[in-house]
């Protein structure tokens, strides 16, 4: 009796979520790019993760989803997900974001 109970309590390999589905197809910033649509437009997002899924699983989408054609998607369906955007310029070997270089510029041009 003992053994049926045990063999019962044997947990069985779930199949995968539909999110994680979706994350192993993502490329380069892809889960940047999903993280920042659930946070904006959790209920969006989720029925676009479904949705995905679905066409990964059944082979319709084989290619890897990088961060931009994931947000060029999200933005075509009319979801606008936003993204930090920071740029950086080199200066004597070192890279400064722009928004410190026009800062000091700023400052020395004021003295």
């Amino acid at each position: 009796m003992q053994k049926n109970l045990s063999s019962k309590q044997k947990p069985k390999k779930d199949k995968p979520t539909p999110r994680e589905i979706v994350i192993t197809k993502l490329g380069f910033r892809g889960l940047e790019v999903l993280e920042n649509a659930e946070y904006q437009f959790p209920r969006e997002t989720q029925i676009v993760i479904v949705k995905l899924a679905e066409l990964i699983s059944s082979n319709q989408i084989s290619e890897i989803l990088d961060g931009g054609h994931l947000l060029a998607l999200f933005r075509s369906i009319g979801i606008g997900v936003r993204m930090k955007t920071k740029i950086n310029i080199e200066e004597d070997g070192k890279f400064i974001s722009l928004s410190d270089k026009l800062g000091t510029k700023l400052s020395s041009n004021g003295s």
